[in-house]
């Protein structure tokens, strides 16, 4: 495929037959980027246009390569260049790849920033961002006045992040220009986007089209019907014993059914005849420890090949050594929030021709290659072709309390597309109970809103830590939330099921999860040697230390307020009415039938199996963090209280319901993108 500017005219595609057929693998890889064929030709067109829209499949080189084309003709000026990503861990992936390409130590030249985490320095020009995080910096300088050029990448994912962030930067483009500063270039880079949506939206701006990739990739699709994870296992098992060698990246949906296939994949390994090669079986998403990121990244052996189970954290940005051939599944876990019912609803669904296409990718980032869409090519013409964005999915809390902090009226700001307004009226309520705004007319940031605004975390989470003092339980609260707010600390294990359950039992207590987690955290920081203790104890030591480090930055931040530190000890009474004080909308009462209903919208459901108190004599009212509908619906991370303290903690709690305010949803940012 010819490399060049110009409009698409074609795209990926690949032969159909009753099952799979086999790739042609004549061709010589090419090892060039194809964006390096037509470097002059898009430094001339950033220089012409102060917004620009690049288009190009994944391969192409345009994350990359783009950032250091821009440094190398000095476009930037004195300032930084911010490239984004939607995930966190392709920002620090990106960043180590083009630190290496640069001969940069990594936080010199090119560095990173994500959510708790800042690799960068004074000599930092080229600086890989997550949404957020430029988000966050835009509270304080709505401007963003240490930048002259901002890259959007990976913007089809649409994340509400992504969405905010480029209305962001379009007003602090307007505004500079109109007070004849620094001009701010945008660079707006996907490769399946709707083109014509964004370019009417930055005002008409020219579109480039990258055609090309580095490495061409067939397209076979299944016919035969049978469950998604067995057509994967078997596709597995045809590649390994009939193509050549090459590793295998396979998309599946969540965590907890990629630990169950790779467990069926191994014992299904040990069957191979001793003439092939060995297979090597990983899993790999968010929650992943440290220790078996590295085993993902790494080469394979001789003789060994990978076979790697991904949630869609690696369809994007990641570059996989190895891996030669993709088996999509198609579909994904996605999370939709009712702002009616304040309910999570977490559900498997089929992805969208634009995430199909990313995954495709995958398997022409080093060499050719061939994906193998376990569903047929009906099913996929029938796909959406964009995936929703998830500002029109999502609660809105936190999003409009930042434009308030940038004063920034909801009403006024420039959406790409505008969520739905029950879903703004519901954010608007939620901060309303949370005192955190004057009005719901017209709405105005008190000076509680403003300090929970300096806290990059759920309101609701915010609000707890301010309140802390008052219960003289600060320090305990600034663990909780920083275990809230990162990745699953414990370790599931279904072939050391039974001492996994023992070894976790020692930690729970018996007021909830919160103390739970507290107990776990003392303990970790405790130990001398925490990595083998977390090892004998099913812990992940990598999410625990990502914790000490959230608490940390989180301790700094209620420094800033001059917060005293305190303490409760062993009392979990101080703890339990700190919660109330942002979740009093999560308050759920045990029924006749020993489920759960909830006060704020009369909704059934269970404790959560992996609570600490799920099995046990359930306590009579609890909170709760978390509302999530899976196939039944559960209460995540509750603790009992005692009825009597709503009204102690929360005058009037029982008025925000009867007006129908739902402030049952509270989750912590996810994992930094």
């Amino acid at each position: 495929m010819d490399s060049g500017l110009s409009s698409r005219s074609s795209s990926l595609g690949g032969p159909l037959s009753r099952s799979y057929n086999k790739p042609d693998n004549g061709r010589q890889p090419r090892h060039t980027a194809p964006i390096a064929s037509v470097r002059n030709a898009v430094i001339e067109c950033m220089r012409k246009h102060p917004a620009l829209i690049v288009i190009g499949e994944t391969g192409c080189g345009k994350t990359t390569k783009t950032p250091q084309y821009i440094y190398e003709a000095g476009l930037h000026g004195d300032k930084m260049i911010a490239i984004t990503q939607p995930r966190r861990v392709a920002t620090i992936t990106v960043a180590k790849w083009v630190a290496m390409e640069m001969g940069s130590n990594l936080g010199d030249l090119v560095g990173y920033a994500v959510r708790f985490e800042d690799i960068t320095s004074e000599n930092t020009r080229i600086k890989f961002v997550t949404d957020g995080i430029l988000c966050r910096e835009a509270l304080s300088d709505r401007l963003l006045r240490n930048y002259n050029v901002i890259v959007l990448d990976e913007v089809h994912e649409r994340t509400i992040a992504t969405d905010v962030l480029v209305g962001v930067v379009k007003k602090a483009q307007q505004i500079r220009e109109m007070k004849r500063m620094a001009p701010l270039r945008i660079i707006v880079m996907s490769a399946t986007i709707d083109s014509d949506h964004f370019s009417k939206y930055f005002n008409s701006c020219p579109v480039v089209y990258l055609n090309g990739r580095c490495y061409n990739v067939q397209i076979l699709q299944m016919v035969d019907k049978m469950h998604y994870i067995e057509a994967c296992l078997k596709t597995i098992v045809d590649i390994h014993i009939e193509h050549p060698p090459g590793d295998i990246l396979v998309f599946l949906t969540g965590q907890e059914e990629i630990d169950a296939t790779v467990n069926k994949m191994r014992r299904i390994a040990k069957n191979f005849l001793m003439d092939h090669p060995k297979l090597a079986v990983y899993p790999m998403y968010a929650a992943l420890p440290q220790t078996k990121q590295l085993d993902v990244f790494n080469p394979a052996p001789p003789n060994v090949r990978k076979v790697i189970f991904a949630t869609n954290i690696a369809e994007t940005s990641i570059t996989i050594s190895g891996i030669r051939y993709v088996i999509d599944c198609g579909r994904a876990k996605v999370r939709t929030y009712d702002p009616v019912t304040g309910m999570d609803i977490l559900k498997v669904c089929w992805i969208s021709q634009a995430q199909a296409l990313q995954r495709t990718g995958r398997a022409g980032r080093l060499t050719d290659g061939v994906c193998f869409r376990v569903y047929s090519k009906e099913i996929y013409q029938r796909l959406n072709k964009l995936t929703t964005p998830e500002i029109l999915r999502c609660n809105l809390s936190s999003t409009i309390l930042n434009l308030l902090v940038m004063q920034v009226n909801y009403k006024d700001f420039d959406f790409v597309d505008k969520p739905p307004e029950e879903a703004i009226y519901g954010a608007l309520l939620e901060l309303k109970t949370l005192n955190a705004i004057s009005s719901l007319e017209n709405p105005m940031l008190t000076p509680l809103g403003s300090n929970m605004a300096r806290f990059p975390l759920d309101p609701k989470f915010s609000k707890m830590l301010l309140a802390a003092p008052q219960f003289g339980c600060l320090e305990e609260m600034l663990t909780i939330i920083a275990m809230l707010s990162g990745e699953n600390i414990f370790v599931n294990s279904a072939q050391k099921r039974e001492q996994m359950l023992i070894a976790h039992s020692k930690f729970f207590d018996k007021s909830g999860d919160h103390i739970t987690l507290l107990n776990v955290f003392n303990e970790y920081k405790a130990k001398a040697k925490p990595k083998t203790w977390c090892h004998d104890n099913f812990l992940h030591e990598r999410n625990l230390s990502h914790a000490a480090s959230i608490r940390e930055q989180l301790s700094e931040i209620c420094k800033s307020f001059d917060m005293p530190s305190s303490s409760c000890g062993k009392e979990t009474t101080p703890v339990a009415k700190c919660l109330l004080t942002g979740l009093f909308g999560n308050i759920a009462t045990k029924q006749p039938d020993h489920l759960y209903l909830t006060s704020s919208n009369a909704l059934k459901a269970r404790i959560h199996p992996s609570s600490s108190i799920c099995g046990q004599l359930r306590p009579p009212v609890v909170v709760y963090t978390e509302l999530v509908a899976t196939r039944l619906n559960y209460l995540r991370n509750v603790t009992e209280i005692d009825p009597s303290w709503i009204e102690e903690v929360v005058p009037n709690a029982s008025l925000h319901h009867s007006k129908g305010y739902s402030a049952s949803y509270c989750r912590p940012h996810s994992t930094p993108k």
